[in-house]
């Protein structure tokens, strides 16, 4: 028997396993942004012809149509939902009855901010929709939803919440994306993020007061190796460059100074709420593994748009992803940027392996869950071999 085909097989038993087993994780709740969204845009705005999420070719690799889900296939969430034994998460907006979220619910939003659009008006940011989706409006939804499930009181949901796992984020890219693109000075952006490391404290606090024992909050990707921002950002200094990726040095210094905040307050967090696991999911870290050894990961060009226009980074000014004269790359897998701003598929699952062998996340999933599925998704298979399927 092949190497290959003995990884096929391992692959084949841990799934199995894990769609046999019961979940150790009955629901998973999410929140977040696009990087999370599994379908709320498609429900918000419905086939909206400027929301090219909702449309071909983004799902194209994967669900071979269009879910909302900003991705030619699947996400962070769904890769852990599957290693659950879950089914994907659902879009809060899709459900009607308690019986749509029998493996939970999810209320991230393509475009949504931690902080309210209140926030980024006051301090001179105008570009911000009124009806910009945020944490508040998020957490708002989670609690119809307790209503939904609990129709007497909330309080009977206490123990379904308590055995749930709670995806917090990705959230808070938005609220650095539209001030950067508005040409907002970077020093007076730089000055947003201990509100908005407050107010994703803030949501984890509720949470744990609503009877949440599990969450996951991811930090920021590394955004200086993002083809929009490489696009916009090029500099001809050599020293604005990171020698070992070609990302830009600055910008991933600020994903890694509000990842550093947030560490700081989930360490707080932790000390405030005894018994409660708050885990740390380093996006960040296992991002650029993929950026630095990106040919373990089949990737050939991890700076360039797979769909997209023109251009170095495959992002024109004239063209995007299903909009203008785009062109979409012959092979999604060997690309970890899919279209311009949000990772391709095998990004996604390079990120959420990261995670799940426990080396990306602080304390490891694997010691603080009693999931066998994700040790053996983990620990039975070779990382690369993942990515040769």
């Amino acid at each position: 028997m092949t190497a290959m085909a003995a990884a096929l097989l391992l692959l084949a038993a841990a799934q199995a396993q894990a769609r046999a087993d019961p979940a150790c994780y009955p629901r998973v709740f999410s929140f977040g942004d696009s990087l999370a969204d599994t379908g709320n845009l498609l429900y918000l705005y419905g086939n909206d012809s400027y929301e090219a999420a909702t449309r071909l070719p983004y799902g194209e690799t994967y669900f071979h149509r269009a879910t909302g889900r900003f991705s030619n296939g699947r996400l962070i969430v769904d890769f852990i939902a599957e290693a659950l034994g879950l089914p994907f998460v659902p879009p809060y907006l899709s459900g009607r009855s308690a019986e749509d979220f029998a493996g939970g619910a999810n209320f991230a939003v393509g475009g949504a901010t931690a902080l309210s659009p209140d926030f980024f008006w006051e301090n001179g940011v105008p570009a911000f929709r009124a009806d910009t989706v945020h944490l508040d409006m998020e957490m708002g939804w989670f609690r119809d939803l307790l209503g939904l499930l609990c129709p007497g009181d909330v309080a009977d949901c206490m123990d379904m919440v308590s055995k749930s796992l709670f995806l917090v984020g990705e959230i808070g890219g938005n609220d650095y994306n539209l001030p950067l693109f508005y040409g907002v000075p970077f020093e007076k952006i730089h000055t947003f993020t201990p509100s908005i490391i407050a107010k994703i404290s803030s949501t984890i606090a509720e949470l744990v007061e609503l009877g949440a024992k599990t969450l996951l909050v991811p930090g920021n990707l590394p955004i200086g190796c993002i083809p929009a921002y490489l696009t916009t950002y090029k500099s001809d200094k050599m020293e604005d460059y990171e020698p070992e990726t070609g990302c830009i040095r600055w910008m991933n210094e600020f994903a890694q100074y509000h990842n550093k905040l947030l560490v700081d307050e989930l360490e707080n967090l932790r000390k405030l709420h005894h018994g409660v696991v708050i885990i740390y999911a380093d996006y960040y870290g296992a991002a650029m593994e993929i950026f630095s050894s990106h040919e373990q990961f089949g990737i050939e060009d991890p700076l360039m748009a797979c769909c997209g226009g023109g251009g170095p980074y495959g992002v024109s000014a004239t063209a995007g992803c299903g909009h203008g004269d785009y062109k979409v790359c012959d092979d999604p897998q060997k690309y970890a940027s899919w279209d311009g701003f949000h990772p391709t598929e095998t990004t996604y699952k390079g990120i959420a392996n990261g995670l799940l062998r426990g080396s990306y996340t602080q304390p490891p999933i694997s010691t603080t869950s009693s999931c066998p599925q994700t040790t053996e998704l983990a620990s039975s298979l070779e990382y690369k071999v993942l990515y040769d399927m």
